[in-house]
């Protein structure tokens, strides 16, 4: 079986999955109940600076009649006094000696402030901090949170408050609510920080309800912006996470990156540690379906690992990172085709929609007797034995650009499958091309000389 534990800067924990620093880490009493499930670690809710939190808080992204895709909090930070919170972090840690109990922490940037409040963690004889610079709503505003975040001077000044004053391993969360993450990231290394941790949440407006027009969540009839998360912004989160673990300062550096931002399932914590995640944290997922999903995590993680030999998180851990590359890196000469299984074929025709009204116009409707077709019921049948008659689609592969849409919209598993096939063209990137011959990137006309001689054709 799988070693699923961690040593992440300095901080171990049985298992990679901690909760993230957020509802489900209010109190002692909660994380005393999601340790007591199986959980490695948890962040706290972040504590700090005094807040009055509102009523409701939370909207939340419905769509084909699957809810809470993503998740829109404009709670703010911990609202319970700061001694309760300190007094319960200690006894967690002190029932809990194996478990990763790290404390998320957001105060004014002010040395004393963060001083202060670092003290007072270490008595608590946490793991470590956390510092939170993510939080885009409320505590922005006060000049904390995402604030801090958006502005890598102010990123690094914080990170050095705080890791000159303590032994503990800090860990610096950034916020996606910026242009390039790798900023702030080597800001907070520069800063002195341990670890690094991603993505926080990013601003949002679920939605607008149609019947009151009011803008959800409402609060006494006003609205505001807060954080999202949840299941859609994983592809966000994925992507920040390669951004972070292909930048040679960030390689260099060393330090270990929490992955967070959608993870609901073990597949998609095996995602995030592939592209190099060391620890998992957990929220949205948790606040849906309750503690008790840490059970399937584990075991999935587990199962999934013993089937591709892999025996310690260390091994997997940012395999699939040497496939990553710019654009320019890509091999134009590639070339693959949609190939489509008759058998597992439904005849619903989104395929043929999708490709014809919005992309390459490769693939027929074909009638059971070989006649390309136009789409639509055989109207002779009034409606009788349609599945008998329904034209079936099929890839012209000679068009077919090998864009993937017809792949991604049908709704049968392994029915539209993308195949790779010879081209005919030698390999080469755009960098390579362009290095070679730099007019292809700046005239039509050479660009068309070069299709014609390599024989591409566009239609």
């Amino acid at each position: 079986m799988a070693d699923l534990s961690i040593d992440f800067a300095g901080i171990r924990s049985p298992n990679p999955f901690w909760l993230a620093s957020a509802p489900p880490t209010n109190s002692g009493a909660q994380i005393h109940r999601a340790f007591e499930y199986g959980w490695g670690g948890a962040v706290w809710k972040t504590i700090g600076a005094p807040v009055l939190n509102i009523s409701n808080r939370y909207g939340s992204l419905t769509l084909g009649g699957r809810r809470m895709l993503a998740i829109n909090n404009v709670e703010l930070i911990s609202d319970r006094p700061l001694d309760v919170n300190l007094r319960e972090i200690a006894e967690i840690k002190r029932l809990w000696p194996d478990r990763a109990v790290i404390v998320s922490a957001m105060v004014d940037a002010d040395p004393q402030a963060w001083k202060d409040i670092v003290m007072m963690i270490e008595d608590t004889g946490a793991d470590g901090i956390e510092l939170n610079y993510g939080c885009p709503q409320g505590m922005s505003e006060r000049g904390m949170g995402a604030a801090v975040g958006q502005v890598p001077e102010m990123c690094q000044l914080n990170t050095h408050w705080v890791t000159s004053v303590t032994k503990l391993p800090v860990i610096v969360k950034l916020t996606p609510n910026i242009t390039h993450i790798v900023d702030p990231a080597h800001a907070a290394l520069a800063g002195g920080a341990h670890a690094l941790s991603l993505i926080n949440t990013i601003n949002s407006v679920t939605r607008v309800d149609l019947d009151t027009l009011l803008v959800s969540p409402s609060i006494g009839g006003r609205g505001t912006h807060g954080g999202y998360a949840g299941p859609a912004v994983k592809p966000i989160a994925l992507n920040m996470l390669t951004e972070l673990m292909t930048d040679e300062g960030v390689l260099r550096s060393g330090v270990p990156i929490s992955g967070m931002g959608g993870i609901a399932t073990w597949r998609d914590a095996a995602e995030f540690l592939l592209l190099g995640a060391t620890s998992l944290q957990v929220c949205t997922a948790a606040m849906q379906h309750g503690y008790r999903i840490i059970e399937d995590l584990t075991d999935g993680l587990s199962n999934w690992m013993d089937d591709h030999g892999f025996k310690t998180i260390a091994d997997v851990t940012g395999k699939s990172l040497p496939q990553m590359s710019t654009f320019g890196g890509l091999d134009l000469s590639h070339q693959s085709v949609a190939r489509i299984d008759q058998n597992k074929c439904i005849g619903c025709d989104l395929c043929y929609a999708a490709c014809n009204d919005t992309a390459h116009q490769c693939i027929d409707l074909v009638s059971p007797d070989g006649v390309t077709v136009d789409p639509g019921y055989d109207m002779r049948t009034n409606g009788r034995q349609v599945a008998d008659t329904r034209p079936r689609p099929v890839v012209r592969e000679n068009d077919c650009v090998g864009c993937a849409l017809c792949a991604n919209v049908c709704p049968v598993d392994g029915c539209i499958t993308m195949v790779t096939v010879p081209s005919g063209r030698q390999s080469i990137t755009w960098d390579e091309l362009t290095a070679q011959r730099p007019e292809i990137a700046q005239s039509w006309a050479a660009m068309q000389a070069y299709r014609e001689e390599v024989g591409i054709e566009i239609h």
